[in-house]
């Protein structure tokens, strides 16, 4: 997948369904110049503001993130050596330190969404949280993260989990400037 990949995808829809760029934003909650940002941008959007333009155009995440139409399982071999994607947040590329790897790109008509996540060491800028409808549940492969959650901030290391509401501001990064890696699967509602 390319990044402008998805931004492709987003045009389709919008032409296909005779929706126009300011009705998506209307229809979406998110400014215009968001909706810009996303089509031209070369970095991929945070997960936040792709469920809103999904649920706006009526179709699943996974219509911008999927890489086939394939029926059946979709097998993620280690083998297979796939690149992640890293997102960026709605209008900068603040959250650019989470790499997402989908383990399951080629099955279509999925519900959640299944990532292997690097978490790297968070740059200079300060990363953005992030809220969206659904939930998420998160568990520590290697290393140490911390998850904002609300008020609230929680530490996790390898071997232990959270399942939460992810309409609740949610930020993850990596403790100590250790690098950490999370198995992720996101539910997204139609």
């Amino acid at each position: 997948m390319t990044t402008n990949t998805i931004a492709k995808k987003i045009t389709t829809i919008c032409t296909d369904k005779n929706i126009s760029f300011q009705e998506l934003s209307e229809r979406s909650g998110l400014s215009l110049e968001q909706i810009e940002v996303i089509r031209n941008s070369e970095h991929f959007p945070s997960l936040a503001p792709l469920i809103k333009i999904a649920r706006a155009l009526g179709v699943r995440l996974g219509t911008f993130l999927d890489d086939s139409t394939a029926v059946g399982p979709a097998i993620y071999r280690k083998s297979e050596n796939s690149k992640g994607v890293t997102f960026s947040s709605q209008l900068s590329s603040a959250n650019s330190h989470l790499n997402f790897l989908s383990l399951a790109s080629s099955k279509s008509g999925k519900a959640m969404e299944a990532f292997l996540i690097d978490v790297n060491p968070t740059s200079t800028q300060k990363p953005v949280v992030s809220s969206h409808e659904g939930e998420e549940f998160l568990y520590v492969l290697e290393g140490s993260v911390k998850i904002n959650y609300g008020n609230e901030v929680i530490l996790l290391d390898a071997g232990e989990s959270i399942y939460y509401d992810s309409i609740v501001d949610h930020l993850i990064t990596s403790l100590d400037g250790q690098c950490a890696k999370i198995l992720a699967v996101v539910y997204t509602p139609l």
